[in-house]
C-alpha cells in the first residue's frame, strides 16, 4: 500500500468548471491513480477573483455546480463539495483549503502547470503551499521542464526540489509539490462556449448528460441581435 493510500489524502480540483468537459474528468482520474488518491472532490468556483465573469461569459454558479454533479455521478471516487457556491464573497483558495482539510484530512490540490507558475499573485501563496501537497499536472502546449522551473520566485525558497527535478518538499511544513504527467486531451472551456454560442456540435467532448443540461440552460447561447 502506497504512503498516499495509506494518509487517505483526498485530491481537491477547483476551478469554474464552464463548463466542465471531458480533460477536466480525465486529469482528476489519472491524477487519482497516480497519486493513489482515496477521492478526488470537485469544487466549482462561484465568484472567481481573477476572472472578468463578464469576458469568461461565467454561467451561474448553481448551474455550473449542478453540471459538476451530473458530470461526477457514477465514479465512486469522485466528489462535489458546493462551499465555495455556498459562501458568500469571492472564492479564495487559503479560505477553502482549511475548511476542506477540517472535514476531510490530508488534502492533495490539482492544478494545472500555468496556474502553478502563477501562485505568486493569488492570496498569501505562502500559506497555501503548507495547507495541502500539491499535484503539478502537465497539460498542453506546456511540455518539458520541472518543479524548480515552473515554481514563482517569491516562492522558491520555501521549496527544496528533488535533483530529478519532479517533486518538492515545503522547508517547514513537509507538504509536497509532485509533477504528474497525465494524457493530453486538447479541450478548453472556452472553446466549448464558443462552439456553443455558435450552436456548433460539442459532442464527446462534454459528458452527454451535462452536454443535454448546457445546452437546455442557454448559457452560452449568442445573444439575439
Amino acid at each position: 500500500m502506497s504512503e498516499a493510500r495509506e494518509t487517505g489524502r483526498t485530491g481537491v480540483l477547483g476551478g469554474t468548471f464552464n463548463p466542465i468537459h471531458v480533460a477536466h474528468l480525465r486529469a482528476a482520474e489519472e491524477a487519482a491513480e497516480a497519486l493513489s488518491l482515496a477521492s478526488v472532490v470537485f469544487v466549482p468556483s462561484a465568484r472567481p477573483p481573477h476572472k472578468d465573469p463578464t469576458e469568461e461569459r461565467l454561467a451561474p454558479a448553481a448551474q455550473r455546480l449542478a453540471w459538476v454533479r451530473l458530470a461526477v455521478a457514477g465514479n465512486p471516487r469522485f466528489e462535489v463539495d458546493p462551499l465555495e457556491v455556498e459562501r458568500d464573497g469571492p472564492s479564495f483558495l487559503v479560505e477553502t483549503l482549511p475548511a476542506l482539510r477540517e472535514a476531510r484530512g490530508p488534502l492533495c490540490f490539482l492544478l494545472g502547470r500555468d496556474a502553478f507558475a502563477d501562485m505568486a499573485s493569488w492570496r498569501e501563496p505562502q500559506k497555501l503551499l503548507t495547507l495541502a501537497d500539491f499535484a503539478v499536472l502537465t497539460r498542453p502546449p506546456l511540455r518539458g521542464g520541472g518543479i524548480g522551473d515552473l515554481v514563482p520566485k517569491a516562492l522558491a525558497g520555501d521549496l527544496e526540489v528533488a535533483g530529478d527535478g519532479r517533486s518538492a518538499v515545503h522547508r517547514s511544513a513537509g507538504t509536497r509539490v509532485d509533477l504528474v504527467e497525465i494524457t493530453a486531451i486538447d479541450v478548453s472551456a472556452s472553446d466549448l462556449r464558443a462552439r456553443l454560442s455558435e450552436g456548433r456540435s460539442v459532442r464527446y467532448l462534454i459528458p452527454d448528460p451535462v452536454r443535454d443540461a448546457v445546452e437546455a440552460s442557454g448559457a452560452y447561447r449568442r445573444p439575439s441581435a
